[in-house]
């Protein structure tokens, strides 16, 4: 089956994700042809913008992407298989191409728009969802922790939401990516193909009136969406504080159904992995996009190829919470350490250390 789905119509580049059985998770391949894709269609003056949807089995849209291919995540990372870190450098490189991509790029977000298919569409100019849509970065169930760029666009949430959004891995539905800022539109899902329709037929002659149209029928400002049901007043200043730690017993002496329900959540993640996305988003705060891909690409590294710490090489933590929820199933994750309050600074350092010099970087060329 081909996976990736392109055509031009009418001036405008078309890509479907077609990898249904799996929510269209990426591969390398699936990642390599849209980069092509992409910057072929960057330099070809018959493409003036490009859309980009899921499919479901029953056809066009219904879900967008569930993320990276995981099951590869835990084969490749069992077998010490190279091409694990050559997807995480492409895939972030194709997170870099679509955030300073300079032609209109829209991203329909309908059904299931998790981990890289955030990556796929954080970078949109236009980012359209429905009230069909799934939103996550739920990278931290898996002992893994949010990437694609979410070190840089979690932060351009307002009121510490991202950091929350990153850290819990909170499912948002399509109004809630609205109100927090993670969306620019909303369509009901039964008027995606009329929409799909109007960017890419020859109707309107102009790309960019088609464009314009279509924008001003689902723009919805994030000041008319309503107040997410799993925001709490206490968010802010509670996500807001310095460290993990400060999080942790800030959680624990509110009173509240959020608070419990939150560090509840929190004591069912690994616990290494927690202080290393916190410290991830903090540092996210004063890094450009390019600076923040390479440093989750570090992160990366270290967790499927790391010779430190309680869980190095095969025994990683994200291996284990693959195996946990994705392979065997069983829901109980022997996460190293076991309690938040074992974690030491010692342990969460060495993620923070490139593997590579400088200009060895595999990114290094990202400005």
């Amino acid at each position: 089956m081909e996976h990736i789905k392109a055509e031009i119509n009418a001036g405008v580049g078309c890509i479907t994700l077609n990898r249904p059985r799996a929510l269209n998770a990426l591969t390398l391949e699936m990642v390599r042809q849209l980069t092509n894709l992409l910057v072929n269609w960057r330099d070809e003056t018959e493409v003036e913008a490009v859309v980009i949807r899921g499919c479901n089995r029953t056809g066009p849209f219904g879900d967008f992407c569930a993320g990276g291919d995981i099951r590869f995540f835990y084969l490749a990372s069992s077998q010490k298989d190279e091409s694990l870190s050559d997807f995480f450098t492409a895939e972030y490189r194709l997170t870099y191409l679509i955030h300073t991509y300079p032609k209109p790029y829209i991203a329909f977000m309908d059904g299931v728009v998790m981990g890289g298919g955030m990556g796929l569409s954080q970078g949109a100019s236009f980012r359209v969802v429905t009230e069909r849509t799934r939103m996550a970065m739920p990278e931290t169930n898996i002992g893994f922790f949010p990437d694609v760029g979410a070190s840089f666009f979690l932060n351009q949430c307002e009121n510490n939401i991202g950091k929350y959004i990153g850290i819990t891995g909170q499912v948002l539905s399509g109004y809630d990516a609205v109100a927090v800022g993670l969306a620019d539109g909303i369509l009901m899902s039964r008027d995606l193909h009329d929409n799909w329709d109007l960017i890419t037929s020859s109707k309107l002659s102009n790309v960019s009136d088609r464009i314009n149209k279509f924008q001003a029928q689902c723009m919805s400002p994030k000041e008319n969406a309503p107040t997410p049901s799993w925001f709490d007043r206490h968010l802010a200043s509670t996500f807001g504080q310095e460290t993990l730690d400060k999080v942790l017993e800030r959680l624990a002496e509110l009173d509240g159904k959020w608070a419990k329900e939150t560090l509840l959540k929190l004591k069912e993640r690994s616990p290494i992995m927690l202080y290393v996305t916190f410290k991830q988003l903090m540092l996210g705060q004063v890094l450009t996009l390019a600076e923040c891909l390479r440093m989750e690409r570090d992160l990366a590294q270290h967790c499927f190829y790391s010779t430190h710490g309680t869980r190095a090489g095969k025994n990683n933590e994200t291996f284990e919470g693959i195996r946990a929820l994705v392979i065997d199933k069983d829901f109980s994750p022997n996460w190293n350490p076991t309690n938040l309050n074992d974690v030491t600074p010692e342990m969460i350092e060495p993620f923070f250390k490139s593997p590579w010099l400088p200009y060895e970087h595999p990114l290094a060329d990202l400005k």
